[in-house]
């Protein structure tokens, strides 16, 4: 049963907030963020940190600018999630726009693997370019890029994942958590990345004269990839990525994105005016990733390159009907998995590894991340790929993902192949002999960098809120919230007016507090509530018949006892 813990909020944060305008009730949410100047929310571009501190932007920009000069073709190498088809876009339009010959190529999940692999090297060389430029990836491709050096390709890797050990022999390297980077902000997402390589070149490109006779392009126009990448990638929103976010759906909300975001909004039925970054990371950013998943994410990165609305909507349909299925997979992968959970003993234990020989491959990080959420352990989901299995993972506060599977890999130098990721998620690839070992070792490892503690769910709130108007719920929906920015949540006691069940498994109720009724919905679970509860929830605006009201989305209950 999860806790309920009430964020601090420091009196001198919230004072200071009160002084420049602020409501309390803002001020205390934002100063329960870290917040203590109302400069830190300013979401302008002229708050965006300055390229100049990004290690190896400007010799990148000056490498790129030469081939430019020259004619030379640049190949761009991609991830395949929602990050790496934005990086990969933004990277296809900003370089053709500032004057390169650019192509791209994404490997297959299913048939290439991830990242920059002499594999995919040999790939690269049919089309016959002089670079290769990876995008949310490369940072672990050392193997890769010795394949491509020995060719004769030239690499630049941009990326934002953590280095192992060895960094590539590349002929640039641009990562802000690469080592002797002094940028602030270590939580750029790989699109992230990528415009501020673009933002360098455009800066080469101007003090060479290329724009003397006009045709600067507006990367800001662009702001709409980077927000979507962002937050897909669940990335730490600081306020560097806030700024990003905040621009680009600011264009979103104007009707000015790409057309094949245009079309993922409309199949998601999302009112463009009416977006809030939770869209991106919910409904848009799942049907962009479903081609990786389930395809091949070359399809979802048309989408977002077509300038063509028909072509985007056909190709936005596909993606949802790819989405679509990979939900059902998804569900039947988390049935499978909770009946084999009925014979451990998940309490006593500090992390999950699961196998399935049926399970898909593609769908293994969702099912990680939903049975973390259940279960509040780190868990890493296999599928199998030949003699090989294929894990992703997902982790709680706490566990540095990345950093226990290489304290696992140290201890146990043959049984990990490869791995890689941040400290909430990662990947990795064992032998399928292996996995009885693994599972040990990994819980070995959880068991000694946990503590008890960790593995108590925590729900953390905001406290008691008096303003249940539509227009705080309003200010609250024009924020940017997500990791590490969290959206508020309050908790309060609550007498039940009124319940009935829809949808067959969610709850619609009438609250009263404090002689105030309010509208509420809980999701998931059909169970009867007794007369008092209390409840923590989050505010939402319901927009019905064009009618616009207040509801409370319920997270969690605990019911009192008279």
């Amino acid at each position: 049963m999860p806790t309920l813990h009430h964020r601090p909020a420091p009196p001198a944060a919230i004072q200071h907030l009160t002084a420049a305008g602020y409501s309390t009730a803002l001020a205390r949410i934002f100063a329960a963020r870290g917040v203590t100047e109302e400069a830190e929310l300013e979401t302008g571009l002229a708050g965006l940190l300055p390229f100049e501190s990004l290690k190896n932007a400007r010799e990148m920009a000056v490498l790129l600018a030469g081939a430019i000069a020259a004619g030379e073709k640049i190949l761009i190498v991609a991830d395949y999630d929602a990050d790496g088809a934005t990086a990969c876009t933004l990277a296809m339009r900003g370089l053709a726009a500032l004057g390169a010959t650019v192509a791209f190529l994404v490997p297959n999940r299913f048939e290439d693997g991830y990242g920059l692999t002499p594999s995919i090297v040999q790939q690269a060389m049919r089309q016959r370019p002089d670079w290769l430029l990876t995008v949310d990836n490369g940072i672990a491709s050392v193997a890769g890029v010795a394949e491509a050096n020995r060719l004769g390709l030239r690499v630049l890797v941009t990326d934002h994942h953590l280095p192992g050990d060895t960094l590539p022999d590349a002929a640039c390297i641009v990562n802000p958590n690469q080592p002797g980077c002094p940028f602030p902000s270590k939580n750029l997402a790989g699109v992230g990345v990528m415009f501020y390589v673009l933002l360098a070149l455009r800066a080469e490109l101007r003090q060479r004269g290329a724009f003397a006779a006009g045709g600067e392009p507006k990367l800001a126009d662009w702001l709409d990839l980077v927000a979507l990448g962002t937050v897909a990638d669940v990335v730490k929103l600081d306020r560097n990525n806030r700024i990003l976010v905040q621009q680009g759906l600011a264009r979103m909300r104007a009707g000015r994105a790409c057309p094949g975001i245009q079309a993922l909004l409309a199949v998601a039925r999302k009112a463009p005016d009416k977006l809030v970054a939770q869209d991106l990371g919910f409904t848009v950013g799942p049907r962009l990733n479903a081609a990786g998943r389930l395809d091949d994410m070359s399809l979802g990165i048309a989408c977002l390159l077509t300038d063509d609305v028909e072509q985007a909507t056909r190709i936005a349909t596909q993606l949802d009907a790819l989405n679509r299925e990979r939900r059902a997979i998804e569900s039947d992968m988390q049935d499978s998995a909770l009946a084999s959970l009925q014979q451990v003993e998940v309490a006593e234990r500090y992390s999950l590894a699961l196998f399935q020989d049926d399970w898909h491959q593609g769908v293994i990080g969702i099912l990680a991340s939903r049975l973390k959420e259940r279960y509040h352990r780190p868990v890493i989901a296999f599928a199998a790929s030949g003699e090989e299995l294929k894990g992703s993972g997902r982790s709680i506060n706490g566990l540095h993902l990345r950093d226990a599977l290489d304290l696992v890999s140290k201890r146990h130098p043959t049984l990990i192949r490869k791995f890689g990721g941040h400290a909430a998620a990662a990947g990795l690839t064992i032998a399928a002999v292996d996995f009885a070992a693994f599972v040990a070792a990994f819980e070995q490892v959880c068991q000694e960098l946990l503590n008890p503690a960790d593995l108590q769910a925590r729900i953390d709130s905001d406290g008691a809120l008096d303003n249940f108007s539509l227009d705080f719920a309003e200010q609250l929906a024009q924020q940017v919230w997500g990791q590490g920015f969290p959206e508020p949540l309050f908790d309060d006691d609550f007498r039940v007016l009124q319940q009935r069940v829809v949808g067959e498994k969610h709850l619609k109720l009438r609250l009263q507090r404090a002689g105030v009724v309010l509208d509420g919905i809980l999701f998931g679970d059909p169970s009867p509530l007794p007369e008092q509860i209390h409840a923590a929830y989050s505010l939402s605006i319901n927009d019905y018949n064009g009618q616009r009201s207040v509801q409370l989305l319920i997270r969690h209950v605990d019911k009192i006892t008279p």
